[in-house]
This record gives C-alpha cells, structure tokens and sequence, in this order.
C-alpha cells in the first residue's frame, strides 16, 4: 500500500515571530551587552552616540519571565499603529457597506480594465515618489485596502494589491531621493549638503524602479493567464473570510459620489498634514474614523447600522493589529539585552583597515543587517552614522558614499524584515500569509541588494559627492 505523502506545513506566522523573539533571545546571552552614550547633534538636535565612549555593560542576558514581558511591551509600544490598524478596518468597512467603494472602482475597472497594466504601474510610481519624498511608510497602509479593492475587480490577487502600494513605496524610501527620515538625517551628521548627491541617486531610483515594474506586471500577467500560480491560491485568509457579491449594486448615485469625494478629501487632507503639520498616526486615524462615520451618515445607513459595521470591520483587523505587537517583541528583546550597540563596535572595528570598495560595501552589508535590530532609519542614522562617517574618512571613502550605504542599507531589508511595523501592519491589513510574501518578495528583495552592491561599488570608486 502506498504511503500518502506528509507536506509541509509552514508554522503560522505568530509561531514564526515567537521563534525569532527566542533566538534573540539567546543573542542576548551570547553576545556581551554593551553601550555608547549618547549626547545631542549641535547640526541636528538628535541624540545621537558618541563614538569614542562605547563601554561594556556586562548585564546582559534575558530570562524566560523578561522574555515573554516582551510580547505586552511590544503591544504598548506599536499602540499607535495597532489603534491606527482597528480604526482603518472599521471605516473602510463602512465604506464597503455604503457601496460608494465598489462603485468607484468598478467604474474605474470598467473604463481602464484593458489598460490595466498601465494602471498599476502609475499607482507604484505615485507611492514610490511619495515615499521618496516626504518619507511615506507607515501611512500607505490606508491605501491597501483601496488597492485590495480594486485588484479584486480586476481578478488579481491581494499580493498584487500589496506589492503596488507597500514595494513602490519602499522603491522611493529607499532609493533616498529627499527623504528626510534617511538622507536627510544621515547628510546631517555627516556635515554633508541637505540632499547633496541627488543626481547619482535618481539614476539607481529609475533602475530600481523599472526592474521592480516588470517584476510586479511579470507576476500580473501570469496570474491572469493562470491563476492558480497565484501566490494566494487556496490560501484561507486570517481575520476573516473574503466574500464577492457578485451581484452587488454598482450604480453611482449622488451619496455615493459624495462619499468618494469625501475619500479623496481624506486622502489630500492627510497627505498635507504629514508634510505641513507633522501630522503622524493619531492624526491619521482620526481623520479616517471622521471619514467613516460622516460616510455612513450620508449615504443613509443610520448610527446603530455605522456602528455594526464598524465593529465588523475592527474584528477582521485582530490578526493584523496584534501581529504588529508581536513582532516588535524582537526588537524589545535585543534593547532589552543590551546587545545593539555592542553589534555596531564590533562591525566597526572588523571594517577599519580593510580596502575602501571592500570597506564601503561592508558598511551596506552591515547596515542591511543593522536594519533588523534597529527598523527605525533615523534611529539607525543616530546609532551609526557618527561612526561610520569618520570611519569613512580614514579609509578614504567619501562620507557621501557611507550615506549611501546607509540608506540602501536602512531600506533594502525593509521588504523583509519583521521588526519593522509598519511591513507587518501592511502584510496583515492586505490579509497575506507573512511566510506567503516572503516567498513572493525574497527574489525581488534579492535584485535590490545586488543593485545597492553595484551602486555603493561605483561610488567608491568615482569617489561620489555632492552633484
């Protein structure tokens, strides 16, 4: 008799997150805990490390109680994305029951389903400049659920959603461009020119933007022509089951068109709060949660009807706000060990003495790595940065080019790296297994690291500054 073969089942991503908070966990034991201290940038008015005080702290090492404390300090600390995560499912869920939502997109579908490539490709470079430019991370996951939408009208799946709003605006955030939570911060304490070195950089922006178009209409297009190669095929969503009408209603009304007017309202209001005002993820959940009600109101639903469908909404999103806590229970047990600043001393020294191409790419590959214990990129510019500057000058690299290292470095992994909240809020509120988009994104990510190795090897080499 045959024996049926067992397949291999991939742990939930709760399970996944629980090992890696573990073997941090371990690091803490393995690696002496350490500490720079930290005085104020006079250019900056950032704390930042000096780097000539690191010192031992010998305490390191966490137990099986501080361990599992983690998981409730990782809940506190990603309150603002969590509470921001609950009040987007709940007025888009509003949304949804309005009908204005599926009206709209169903009519853009409609007119541009045939040009539908062409669509989703001016969506990634709209988020990509916009993460270029005003630093936009955490704030595009209001627009997944929109994307979701929209993919769904035109039979793609919820990767291709994600990948459009998440990827394209990491392709900008990355590449540097005016960013100001990465190049800015980093020019800064290197005394270099505010956002010197543009040119080089918008031609390693355009590249990347280019191979990352054709790596999401590549994987479009064979979806289309068979979709069970989709990357989502027979998966069960977590938070809740995805059901299609489809016979809803999609007729355009006055209401509706009031609402989707009032959409975008929401959406340029918070573009302009982020960039005039500062405005951050308080702000952000409050103007979508004055969306979904005032939606709800005008389109006739009644108080007691917004405030089921709100409720609705909020249970599909536990999944995708708790995991967001989870995994910044990483990060905590790395601080918590003490360990950080002993990685940044450690690799610093290993770089001193080695030849400059080799020195400049070890910063990448350092700051790649260094991306996962500190997710932050103005916090990982005030870890590093004041070391790797004047290292950089001993080895007669240009401090352009450590920036540069940096903010590849800061960026690339970002498409990976679980400690990062804002990657997990929008893997969670696109409703994508995590293990699922590691095994769509690894290639691509892949090809972005490759191209950070080119780009950081000729700068060195044509001595990169200011033009």
């Amino acid at each position: 008799m045959e024996k049926k073969k067992r397949s291999l089942k991939v742990p939930h991503t709760y399970v996944l997150l629980f090992v890696m908070v573990v073997i941090c966990a371990l690091m803490t034991w393995l690696i002496p805990a350490g500490s720079y201290d930290r005085v104020i940038d006079e250019a900056t008015g950032k704390e930042v490390v000096d780097a000539a005080s690191f010192h031992f702290t010998g305490d390191g090492g966490i137990g099986f109680f501080d361990v599992m404390k983690q998981f409730i300090a990782g809940m506190e600390s990603s309150s603002d994305i969590i509470f921001l995560i609950f009040i987007l499912g709940g007025s888009f869920m509003i949304l949804q029951d309005t009908g204005a939502l599926t009206a709209g997109v169903h009519g853009m579908a409609r007119r541009f389903g045939k040009r539908q490539n062409l669509i989703l490709l001016l969506f990634m470079f709209l988020f990509s400049v916009l993460g270029g430019t005003i630093g936009m991370a955490e704030e595009v996951i209001v627009f997944i659920p929109l994307l979701v939408t929209l993919c769904n009208e035109l039979k793609l799946d919820r990767m291709v959603a994600l990948a459009v709003v998440m990827v394209g605006a990491r392709i900008g955030f990355t590449s540097g461009l005016i960013n100001p939570f990465t190049v800015g911060v980093a020019q800064g304490l290197a005394d270099l020119p505010l956002y010197s070195g543009l040119g080089y950089r918008l031609i390693w922006y355009g590249i990347i933007l280019v191979v990352t178009g054709w790596y999401i209409i590549r994987y479009v297009n064979k979806i289309k022509a068979d979709p069970t190669l989709s990357i989502m095929h027979g998966v069960e969503l977590e938070g809740g089951e995805e059901v299609v009408d489809e016979n809803v209603d999609t007729t355009l009304n006055a209401r509706r068109i009031i609402v989707i007017v009032g959409f975008f309202v929401t959406i340029a209001l918070m573009v302009f709060g982020i960039f005039k005002w500062g405005w951050y993820m308080e702000e952000i959940a409050t103007v979508f949660l004055i969306l979904g009600i005032a939606s709800g109101l005008i389109s006739g639903m009644g108080p007691n009807k917004v405030a089921q469908s709100f409720v609705r909404g909020t249970k599909d999103m536990v999944f995708a706000a708790l995991v967001v806590g989870v995994a910044k229970a990483i990060l905590l047990t790395l601080q918590e060990g003490g360990i950080i600043d002993s990685v940044v001393y450690y690799a610093s020294g290993a770089l001193d003495g080695l030849p400059k191409v080799v020195a400049a790419n070890g910063m990448y590959v350092f700051q790649l790595l260094m991306n996962f214990l500190i997710p932050s990129g103005s916090g990982q510019a005030a870890a590093t940065m004041p070391i790797m500057a004047p290292l950089a000058d001993t080895l007669d690299i240009t401090r352009q080019t450590a920036v540069l290292a940096f903010h590849y470095g800061d960026g690339f992994t970002n498409l990976i790296a679980p400690t990062l909240g804002s990657l997990m809020a929008a893997v969670a509120v696109s409703k994508v297994p995590f293990e699922k988009y590691l095994k769509w994104v690894m290639p691509l990510c892949l090809i972005w690291i490759v191209f950070g190795l080119a780009s950081v090897t000729i700068a060195t080499l044509i001595g990169y500054g200011p033009f």
